[in-house]
């Protein structure tokens, strides 16, 4: 068991790891295309990469997930794959006008997102949920703000993203009991991909030379940040500890400012590490307190019944 936990946080820490590195490749991918064009060549080559799981994973056990591409099923995926489209396409063209470090850390907002926009559909929302909100908008202020007291419009649009990828996020655990996720996660790619493409070819100027210049910035989001990245949390989650998942895949927001740090020379003012830190600290907060609070409410039930 101790070694299936140890394996487990591996994949995860490799999974955070080509997560937050991904933020330059989509930097340095639109050096050469457009967002849209980026972003669509990208998820076209991780529908591809992901294709022979989609084909050889058997059936699940449920009625609902023995039908493999049942009508719910797929109108499900295709509205999940549409809020994809729309939140990483946010975060493609916020890229533009923000750093990545910025980036990965705002977009790391959504683990607080998610239990806030849950008390709309019947969640609970406690304590440390609200206290990590309050440390991460903290912190964003302070990394985000400018002199004349404006966010920058890059950072906006992350945040937008951000609300985006909770709603995903509720959207998948709201399918992913009921279908099988590699078949749902295909669909949702290729809906990206092809809403992704439309745009390219509709607001973009599109060259096949432009195109070989970002191929390997294409490569890097389609097959590992798409296709492994994907597989990689599918199978690390089957046997991953929820507390070490929460503080693992925070780490994507400290992956993401080292790579921008490595590999564009970005830098943060103390003010920036300030607000980092505290955005960071707020993401384990509201992850680890509820986890904490869970366990002990299962403690005490079991003593009470001892």
């Amino acid at each position: 068991m101790k070694r299936r936990t140890l394996r487990a946080d591996a994949l995860m820490l490799i999974t955070a790891l080509i997560w937050g590195t991904t933020f330059v490749a989509q930097s340095l991918g639109m050096e050469h295309i457009g967002p849209f064009l980026y972003t669509g060549l990208r998820f076209t080559l991780g529908c591809l990469v992901i294709l022979p799981l989609v084909l050889l994973t058997r059936p699940g056990r449920t009625p609902a997930q023995q039908r493999r591409f049942s009508r719910p099923m797929l109108l499900g995926s295709l509205v999940l794959g549409v809020v994809l489209t729309i939140g990483i396409n946010l975060q493609q063209v916020g890229l533009l006008f923000t750093t990545v470090t910025n980036s990965g850390f705002i977009t790391g907002m959504y683990v607080i997102l998610v239990p806030i926009f849950g008390l709309f559909i019947g969640m609970r929302s406690g304590a440390g949920t609200w206290a990590g909100a309050v440390l991460a908008v903290a912190g964003m202020l302070l990394l985000s703000v400018t002199a004349d007291y404006r966010i920058a419009s890059g950072d906006l649009l992350q945040l937008a993203s951000a609300a985006c990828w909770a709603i995903h996020v509720l959207l998948v655990g709201m399918l992913a009991s009921r279908y099988d996720p590699v078949r749902v996660s295909f669909v949702q790619f290729a809906v990206c991909a092809v809403i992704s493409l439309l745009l390219a070819v509709a607001l973009e100027e599109i060259s096949l030379q432009a195109i070989e210049l970002a191929a390997p910035a294409i490569a890097f989001g389609g097959i590992l940040a798409v296709g492994v990245g994907f597989t990689l949390q599918v199978v690390a989650q089957k046997d991953a500890v929820s507390s070490h998942a929460a503080i693992i895949l925070s780490l994507e927001a400290v992956f993401a400012a080292v790579a921008g740090w490595l590999f564009l020379n970005e830098s943060l003012s103390l003010r920036g590490f300030i607000g980092c830190s505290l955005m960071l600290g707020g993401m384990l907060v509201a992850q680890l307190v509820p986890i904490y609070q869970r366990r002990r409410v299962v403690e005490n039930t079991a003593q009470t019944s001892a």
